[in-house]
């Protein structure tokens, strides 16, 4: 059984390697939680978030969205002015209201960083991996979110996924040459769920396009796959993005963020 404590530690576990930051930050329902816990009682609670937040603030492209985060501020602000936290916990709310507070650096102009290619695939570049975005028809409940996780594991090519529960989505990481077909093919065999692509339209806005459910079978997985770096040109780059697995916080349901984030989407939103 989940709790307040348990949720913001394994966050902060995530939040200490430096990959999972931006997808905790961008992540609909982490975020949210985290400025709601810097008013729990626990003292546990307050340090690890204030922890959690540190990490995050690491990454300077956080900082915009944490700093204008609802409440984030105000409740750093009643942190650092109120009677009762410890002098560690006074002490690491100012550290991270500080940063927050610092003027956020222009990025490096083209001409900087002309001449240096990052490298963002390991080994070779036929190694790219795209994020598609699912609205997941019957996603419902945590057991039926269970029943999709186990369809989506079984998919050969499928990297990682993050669940927005609240909206019956799911963002998942595929490698490239995996048809989107294939994911909406192995959800509809758990004869309860069906998946439609959400894309965005010439203005912006969000439409649904049917998947076509193949006949043929999914070629599936003989272990977890293996986590690749996120892609510079993800053509969705608006969206949560998945988190890396570790042998520390593996899980066979999926990530320790899915987890932590279905625990704040139920509390908070539901």
């Amino acid at each position: 059984m989940m709790d307040a404590l348990s949720v913001v530690t394994q966050l902060r576990d995530l939040a200490s390697e430096p990959q999972n930051r931006e997808a905790i930050v961008q992540d609909q329902g982490c975020l949210p939680g985290l400025v709601l816990f810097l008013d729990h009682k626990s003292p546990e609670v307050l340090f690890a978030t204030l922890q959690t937040l540190r990490y995050l603030a690491e990454m300077a492209p956080n900082i915009p969205t944490m700093k204008n985060e609802l409440g984030m501020m105000v409740s750093l602000e009643n942190l650092m002015g109120r009677e009762g936290p410890s002098l560690d916990i006074t002490n690491l709310a100012k550290e991270v209201y500080d940063i927050l507070s610092k003027p956020t650096l222009r990025p490096p102009t083209p001409e900087r960083t002309k001449g240096k290619k990052p490298q963002f695939f390991i080994n070779s570049s036929n190694k790219k991996a795209k994020s598609v975005t699912l609205h997941i028809q019957g996603l419902d409940s945590f057991e039926r979110r269970s029943l999709c996780e186990e369809a989506l594991l079984k998919v050969k090519g499928v990297i990682s996924f993050t669940f927005q529960m609240a909206s019956k989505r799911c963002t998942i990481r595929i490698r490239s040459d995996l048809p989107t077909e294939s994911l909406a093919t192995a959800i509809a065999a758990t004869k309860i769920l069906s998946a439609q692509q959400v894309v965005k339209n010439e203005e912006g806005g969000e439409v649904l396009v049917p998947l076509k459910v193949s006949g043929a079978e999914v070629q599936q997985n003989t272990a977890v796959p293996d986590y690749l770096p996120e892609d510079e040109d993800s053509p969705e780059k608006d969206l949560s993005r998945a988190v890396s697995r570790t042998t520390a916080k593996d899980d066979s349901s999926g990530s320790w963020l899915n987890a932590a984030a279905g625990f704040l989407t139920k509390t908070f939103y539901w």
